[in-house]
């Protein structure tokens, strides 16, 4: 369970909200969180049960909110219910990288430390603004915008065409 780049910390919290959409869960067993860890840089060994599922589903609602409204105290809350003081750590002959979690931390208490630490990092550079859910009214996935001048409505170029096309044939209508 380690820290590595602010972009991937992003990603992390981005993606684990995105894992209950509107699209079916995808987070359905043990075996598909092992999967999730390891698509984001997790390393061998990763062994994961039903409680840690369920805890980490419910890590994911508490994620939620840092993308709406009152998002600093959502992620203010989280930071204080998971994470330490940063500490630097090499086990298991990786290369050193930070740790916000306890050492003996679970999976879904370190997935909480850490996107609360990656979201709250990415905001201070890039601010609340940064952060936005799909304006799709058939979507609910969230997503970060680093980009300056770019302001983002949309998860995906997808979403805004569906959107467009959809105001088109109404009008048209």
């Amino acid at each position: 369970m380690e820290i590595q780049s602010p972009d991937r910390l992003i990603r992390l919290a981005v993606d684990l909200v995105n894992t209950r959409t509107r699209d079916p869960e995808q987070l359905t067993s043990p075996a598909a969180l092992r999967s999730f860890l390891l698509e984001h840089g997790e390393s061998e060994p990763i062994e994961v049960t039903e409680e840690d599922l369920i805890a980490v589903r419910a890590v994911r609602e508490q994620v939620r909110p840092v993308f709406h409204d009152g998002g600093a105290e959502a992620i203010n809350g989280l930071l204080a219910e998971y994470a330490v003081r940063p500490y630097l750590s090499d086990h298991d002959g990786s290369p050193w990288h930070l740790h916000v979690a306890e050492p003996d931390a679970s999976w879904a208490e370190w997935l909480a430390a850490t996107t609360a630490l990656g979201v709250a990092t990415f905001v201070a550079g890039h601010g609340f603004e940064a952060l936005g859910v799909c304006a799709a009214v058939d979507c609910e996935r969230v997503f970060a915008n680093p980009a300056e001048r770019r302001p983002r409505r949309f998860c995906t170029p997808k979403c805004s065409s569906r959107t467009r096309v959809a105001a088109y044939r109404a009008r048209r209508g």
